[in-house]
């Protein structure tokens, strides 16, 4: 299977927000995808492209000079296949371009797939953020990557 990855467009939208609502308990809405991709200057985000659809996607904003990584999600028949990680090694490479100097995320004390695919490219795990996560009041996971 080969993984392309290109920034997210307008016509990626609804793909995505079918991925978004396999992949989270609360979703992101169409229309907050729609305002991220066509007027927000600060984000940028990309889509995995596997056997001609759209397998993942995610994006991050640009603070000065740091990323903070707003989502990543791959469709659950592309789980496990390298999507994932094709998906953060294209982000990591986007805000390298853009300059960004480090970049950060919040993840779910109980999500340890992800936290393994982010320790793989050097985040690291250094505080939580107590009841986080509004469906279960779950903690979340603040991993930073400083070495970009």
């Amino acid at each position: 299977m080969v993984i392309k990855i290109r920034p997210m467009t307008k016509s990626d939208i609804d793909d995505v927000i079918e991925i978004e609502s396999l992949s989270f308990s609360v979703p992101w809405s169409k229309e907050s995808f729609t305002m991220e991709v066509t007027k927000n200057k600060c984000a940028h985000y990309i889509v995995a492209e596997a056997d001609e659809k759209i397998a993942g996607y995610g994006g991050f904003w640009v603070v000065i000079d740091e990323g903070h990584i707003t989502n990543i999600a791959v469709h659950p028949d592309f789980r496990g296949k390298g999507v994932g990680s094709a998906i953060v090694e294209g982000l990591i490479d986007l805000a390298k371009k853009k300059g960004i100097t480090s970049m950060t995320l919040e993840v779910r004390a109980s999500n340890l797939i992800a936290q393994s695919l982010y320790k793989k490219y050097g985040f690291k795990p250094v505080g939580r953020r107590r009841g986080y996560y509004q469906d279960n009041n779950e903690d979340a996971i603040i991993m930073w990557k400083y070495d970009m």
